[in-house]
């Protein structure tokens, strides 16, 4: 029901009450003897408002008769008010002390007592002047009464008005990127002869697998002193793209930038002869490594058999090594090689950069656009095992596929029903497109937004894109901003296009995920370390699984849920806590206090 409602709702109106909020300050009210009081509420309204109910209800209607603000209306009988105005009595006092001043100069007796009294007159007034003055500068910073409707809000003083493409500024100047390396250091490396041995990994996976694997390499042999080789990138059984190194990173700024942490070469050393025991040996190979092992591990572990071979492997090596169960430096250098070392080629930056230039110009003019990870392949969607909408065919179909592709999960498929429905309660389901499309409307951002699509094939292929494109015409993807010849040199490796979805989708004003995964927790994290300032939306799929269950549920409730939800799940800074995920968040490690 809500894409009815959705695509009904104009977010180009707003509705504009005719009254006017205005500011008072707190600490100006009080009451007519000087002394302070409860503050008091005053509605202020513009002409054009209508003198109705709301009048007669205001609180300025039934506190008239105690409101400072307001004075002709006392009358002149009244013996509970004084007869006398604060103005008439502050008159009588000064003449009081200038009549006494004066009689003190005529009269010798009064002479010393009245030079006393005067220089204690003109001490009071200098004490009373800096005090009106601090009181002054501490008000501009005080919070203010925001008075409407009769009611008292305490606000800030200076508030920014809600942006749909950043995050407010106030938030994201408390930190600063500083795992950069040192300049002018000088390296206290020992020589590559002088090291514990030869370090030797194969990245497994994706792009961005492959990414943190090779940032974990470096660590582990900084943490053994090792020398590490250049890792090799190798795809598995879905991937099925043999990628080096040097055809994704620039290898040279790689081995340049980290020379003062860690003894880098290209190639296995030339004494070593059978390269290919290092692929096959058992006896060269260090298994059994656990996920997110201490750093203490390798040292009892690992440097061993490394300082008796002289040069090892480590296979399987994916999250091998663990977030706070190692020295802050390490997780330092981490970030070092994810946001410094590790450059993509300049032809994959400079065809990355064309994309965006092209995202930005598609109205004609200069315009914001939004980046969509949509993780929503038929793998993505087998290996969930959620239940989506569709057809008994297709839904029979699916079991097939997850019969095939995971008998063991699989097994007689009798309990894949509950454990859909939980798996969809605590969030862990991906967003079909339909339900990014909702959320992204209630957020509040206009048909014509442009979005660029980082996704694979989309698992029901355009019927399934349909409600996504009718509410936002402006899709596209890598394929429709450029030609076919632009992007042939990119094809030969599966890795290329993937990391020009990647750069792409780090240089957007709005970067939205909709599923977890190594891609989006490195874009967000990577975003986080320029500055917070770029919004990198993560929607909350648990509670949006209540709502989008929730059939009373209407338009309204459900926009005012949805923007309350993710006013903090943004990219906004976050504190650290124990087993982070220090690819998603760089704060506490990688980051410093501006």
């Amino acid at each position: 029901t809500f894409f009815d409602d959705a695509k009904q709702f104009d977010l180009n109106t707003s509705h504009v009450d005719s009254e006017r909020t205005f500011f008072i300050p707190s600490r100006v009210l009080t009451t007519t003897n000087g002394s302070s009081r409860k503050p008091v509420m005053v509605e202020l309204r513009h002409p054009s408002s209508s003198l109705g109910s709301r009048v007669a209800s205001s609180p300025i209607k039934r506190d008239e008769d105690t409101s400072p603000l307001i004075h002709d209306h006392f009358s002149q009988h009244d013996e509970n008010h004084p007869r006398h105005s604060s103005r008439d009595r502050e008159r009588s006092f000064w003449w009081q002390t200038y009549s006494f001043s004066s009689f003190s100069k005529d009269d010798p007796r009064f002479s010393q007592r009245g030079s006393r009294i005067s220089l204690f007159l003109l001490l009071f007034v200098a004490i009373a002047g800096l005090i009106s003055v601090f009181s002054i500068l501490h008000r501009l910073n005080s919070p203010y009464l925001c008075i409407k409707d009769g009611i008292v809000l305490h606000c800030p003083r200076v508030k920014e008005k809600p942006s749909l493409w950043e995050n407010p500024f106030s938030a994201t100047t408390s930190w600063k990127p500083c795992a950069e390396r040192r300049e002018g250091g000088i390296s206290d490396l020992p020589s590559e002869n002088e090291t514990s041995g030869y370090l030797f990994i194969h990245a497994e996976g994706g792009l961005n697998q492959q990414r943190i694997a090779i940032c974990n390499a470096v660590a582990v042999a900084k943490i053994m002193n090792a020398t590490l080789i250049l890792p090799v990138l190798k795809q598995d059984q879905i991937w099925k793209d043999q990628t080096k190194f040097e055809d994704i990173f620039d290898v040279d700024h790689f081995i340049n930038y980290l020379k003062d942490d860690v003894r880098i070469v290209r190639d296995i050393p030339e004494w070593f002869t059978d390269k290919s025991e290092l692929f096959t040996s058992i006896r060269r190979t260090v298994k059994n490594i656990p996920k997110y092992a201490p750093a203490q591990f390798y040292i009892d572990n690992v440097l061993p058999r490394i300082k008796e071979k002289k040069i090892m492997s480590l296979k399987p090596f994916v999250d091998r090594l663990g977030y706070d169960n190692v020295p802050p430096e390490i997780n330092r250098l981490r970030c070092r090689v994810n946001y410094h070392a590790l450059k993509f080629l300049p032809e994959i930056e400079q065809m990355s950069d064309l994309l965006v230039s092209r995202m930005r110009n598609r109205t004609g003019s200069p315009n914001p656009y939004m980046a969509l990870h949509l993780r929503f392949e038929k793998g993505m969607v087998g290996l969930s095992f959620c239940d989506f909408v569709g057809t008994r065919e297709e839904k029979a179909r699916m079991a097939e596929y997850r019969q095939k592709e995971w008998p063991r999960r699989y097994k007689n498929g009798t309990h894949l029903w509950q454990l859909a429905l939980q798996k969809r309660k605590e969030g862990r389901c991906p967003l079909e497109p339909g339900e990014v499309a909702v959320i992204l409307r209630a957020m509040g951002y206009p048909k014509e937004t442009q979005i660029y699509v980082a996704s694979g094939q989309v698992y029901g292929g355009q019927n399934r894109m349909a409600p996504l494109r009718n509410m936002f015409p402006n899709l596209v993807t890598k394929e429709e901003l450029a030609s076919k010849e632009e992007l042939a040199a990119f094809r030969k490796h599966v890795t290329s296009l993937a990391a020009l979805d990647f750069l792409v989708c780090l240089k957007s004003d709005v970067f939205v995920m909709t599923h977890g995964g190594n891609f989006a927790k490195l874009i967000i994290g990577a975003r986080r370390y320029v500055g917070h300032r770029q919004k990198s939306i993560k929607p909350d799929k648990g509670l949006m699984s209540k709502s989008f269950g929730d059939p009373y549920m209407g338009w309204a409730n459900f926009v005012e849920d949805v923007v309350i939800t993710h006013q903090t799940r943004t990219g906004l800074p976050e504190e650290t806590f124990p087993n982070y995920d220090l690819w998603e968040n760089p704060l506490t490690p990688c980051m410093c206090k501006a």
